[in-house]
């Protein structure tokens, strides 16, 4: 991880759960920032981390040579996109790390460099712990230049910082990596449930599995049941981590890019209506908490 200290002043923009921790990351190294989320809290904390919080977007833009958001959806980036670009220096680099639609994310580009800006989509992998640890996995997507003028800031809160291709094939890949990733919990947490109920323990399951041909990184690094791995989230009665409304989320977005594409994403589109029942509940649990779900819907048909 790179601790270049650098002039260059950053406007960042959304300081929730991920964006609050690598904004403070960026201070660590050297960088001012100016801060902006409608959130006191979210402030408050800001302030602490040593951020300059200002009162509204377009304020913590006109002063930024580079701008970075974190932001829930496609809907609310183009529209601070669209209240900030006339506030930003000629110029400017946008960096977009909020989880969105690819078409939103090209879109984006698209409003930024028709203002006279530069822009990539630069969405992560790592979740809060990779956020505060600055290890996040960046997947990035627009012109080699503003590419390789992101990476000294990238390189800060990331362990990993990878160009995938022209705009939006980072949200791309963002999209295929949570949508494998659901699928893997999904088929996982089946697997150990029905060990449950052939008389196979989670320990003996995760001895075997973990060193064989069904190993995979949501066993040995997120095991969704308490005890193999004890940093999971199942050990921590399934506080997230990555929360299942996030993994609804982005199984929604994995689920139209499906569609849209014609892919036959059959399993896919299961997974993110699997998620999308279990979001109905337990919107706020760590997503590895379907097993929960599975094992209780097994029981009921076994009764």
């Amino acid at each position: 991880m790179s601790t270049e200290n650098t002039s260059k002043t950053v406007g960042f923009l959304g300081l929730g759960h991920m964006g609050g921790p690598m904004a403070a990351n960026l201070i660590k190294a050297g960088y001012e920032v100016l801060a902006f989320d409608p959130v006191p809290a979210a402030q408050d904390q800001a302030r602490r981390d040593g951020a300059t919080v200002v009162a509204t977007a377009a304020e913590a833009v006109a002063a930024a040579d580079i701008v970075l958001t974190m932001l829930p959806n496609g809907r609310i980036v183009l529209d601070v996109y669209r209240e900030v670009l006339p506030s930003a220096k000629p110029g400017t680099l946008f960096i977009d790390s909020s989880t969105i639609d690819v078409a939103d994310a090209v879109a984006a580009a698209e409003l930024a460099v028709a203002q006279g800006h530069r822009a990539v989509d630069a969405p992560v992998s790592g979740g809060v712990g990779g956020a505060v640890a600055g290890t996040l996995t960046f997947m990035v997507g627009g012109p080699e230049a503003d590419f390789a003028d992101a990476l000294p800031l990238l390189e800060i809160m990331g362990g990993k910082v990878v160009h995938c291709g022209g705009a939006g094939v980072g949200q791309a890949a963002k999209i295929c990596n949570n949508m494998l990733l659901g699928i893997s919990m999904i088929g996982l947490s089946e697997a150990l449930v029905l060990g449950e109920k052939l008389g196979l323990t989670h320990d003996k399951f995760y001895d075997v599995v973990s060193t064989a041909s069904g190993q995979s990184w949501a066993l040995t690094s997120y095991c969704p049941v308490p005890g193999p791995v004890p940093t999971s989230p199942a050990n921590n009665d399934y506080q997230p981590g990555f929360a299942t409304a996030l993994m609804n989320k982005d199984l929604g977005l994995a689920a139209n890019a499906l569609r849209t594409n014609g892919v036959d994403g059959q399993i896919g589109l299961l997974a993110a209506e699997i998620y999308n029942r279990f979001n109905q509940d337990e919107a706020g649990k760590d997503f590895s908490a379907i097993v929960t779900d599975i094992r209780k819907r097994s029981e009921g048909e076994s009764a």
